[in-house]
């Protein structure tokens, strides 16, 4: 016999990998984290903020969602399913949170510092509860965050090139 025969494989590139929250409001990397924005003409408290506002379709509710006084509140506000979203949410979401992180590292240094100070090729969101945003507890989880922060530092790291 030549070698054992393993069931799974380990996957060491998740492993390795850089693993934040996004509600660790301490991680600059974080979109609650608090790093106020200036976005379509707007100050926005944080990432989320901007983007749970733009995803809800009623501009009360929008309004209500930017006006609360934490990141984890404002989704916890935009959440509930009577709270409709817009349509497509599911291709606008990342692309309002990548308008949202861009603008973050063009008003603080420290977070593109931060960004460019992983060394590890793969970033990902931890949530074991979310699917969306992060790699959920099976790691089959879409990820988003964690690609849309892979890929600002792609350009940054070529833009400085």
């Amino acid at each position: 016999m030549t070698g054992r025969v393993e069931l799974f494989q380990r996957n060491t590139q998740m492993e390795n990998a850089y693993r934040f929250s996004r509600f660790d409001t301490i991680n600059p990397l974080s979109s609650c984290s608090p790093h106020p924005i200036v976005l379509e003409e707007q100050n926005w408290l944080t990432c989320e903020h901007y983007v749970q506002a733009k995803i809800l379709r009623s501009p009360a509710h929008a309004k209500s969602a930017a006006s609360m006084a934490s990141a984890e509140l404002a989704i916890a506000y935009a959440k509930p399913w009577f709270r409709r979203k817009v349509n497509d949410y599911k291709k606008m979401a990342p692309i309002l949170m990548t308008r949202a992180l861009y603008t973050k590292i063009q008003m603080y240094d420290e977070v593109k510092q931060a960004l460019l100070a992983v060394k590890e090729p793969l970033i990902v969101e931890g949530s074991q509860y979310d699917y969306f945003w992060g790699i959920g507890r099976d790691q089959r989880g879409e990820n988003h965050l964690g690609k849309i922060w892979m890929n600002i530092r792609d350009k940054i790291q070529a833009s400085d090139l």
